[in-house]
């Protein structure tokens, strides 16, 4: 199973890490970390060197009641840091999260080779056409609802079916466009109720049937740490865990905070599949 990134396939029939970079003040775990572009770029560096293939950007925090921003500050936010970044690694794979159209296309001419997008064009009606033109991987999650509001409703007939149902749908529209790469996120933590959120941990394997890679974003998430009565900051074994879980059951990409350890994991579930 290959994706086409710039060029380059890059073979998902082996899981690879997919480092995070969050340029959000209000991210919920490493909001306003990085305040220089000195600590940005070695932290990049650091998450290459540790084994990320790609590093996902995101100016826009989609964690449950972000504050809403314009795409002008999205991009204000995003731009430049893009810029530096492909600057200094010219052959760094880019995925930039966001969902609008804008964005991902003065992403993808600066350089970025992916668009990861939590509402899979839900909020942003060019998104679709956008992707069918640009002709880059574009992750599709689920969500229901926007990040401000996407807890209120968590109630599902039959969350696996209603998934399913979900991205062949959106699946079925993007083949008409002509996206080629299409990768799923099943939404950890996205209108999902701490239950479900394990519900879908556990039956991550019958989302294979839509025979697309499956990345899992599952770091560091209150679903860890509130079921551990911890925070963020000591959720790492958690994540860890829950990241060899997703493996077993067919994870493609983990995204992830930390790089080093997913790493890890895959070496070792890779060995137990032989």
């Amino acid at each position: 199973m290959n994706i086409n990134c710039n060029g380059k396939l890059i073979d998902l029939s082996s899981p690879k890490v997919m480092g995070i970079l969050n340029l959000t003040p209000d991210s919920f775990y490493d909001g306003g970390k990085y305040s220089s572009d000195i600590l940005l770029l070695d932290h990049v560096e650091k998450m290459l060197i540790d084994g990320a293939t790609f590093i996902d950007i995101g100016a826009y925090s989609s964690r449950p009641n972000a504050q809403h921003i314009s795409e002008e500050e999205e991009l204000n936010r995003l731009i430049p840091i893009l810029k530096l970044i492909v600057k200094e690694h010219p052959e760094i794979l880019i995925s930039v999260d966001t969902f609008r159209s804008k964005v991902a296309t003065e992403s993808v001419a600066i350089g970025a080779c992916m668009i990861n997008d939590i509402s899979a064009g839900s909020l942003d009606t060019e998104m679709f056409s956008t992707m069918g033109k640009l002709k880059v991987p574009y992750i599709i999650m689920h969500m229901k609802g926007t990040p401000k509001t996407m807890q209120v409703n968590t109630n599902y007939k039959d969350i696996i079916h209603e998934i399913i149902v979900y991205f062949s749908n959106k699946i079925n529209q993007l083949r008409l466009l002509g996206v080629n790469d299409i990768i799923i996120d099943v939404g950890f933590g996205f209108g999902k109720t701490l239950d479900q959120n394990y519900k879908l941990l556990k039956e991550l394997s019958l989302f294979k049937i839509l025979d697309l890679p499956i990345l899992t974003g599952i770091s560091r998430k209150s679903m860890l740490y509130k079921l551990l009565e911890t925070t963020p900051e000591n959720a790492l074994n958690a994540t860890t865990v829950a990241n060899t879980v997703a493996l077993l059951n067919g994870t493609s990409i983990l995204r992830v905070h930390d790089v080093k350890e997913a790493v890890e994991a895959i070496k070792i579930v890779a060995l137990l599949k032989k």
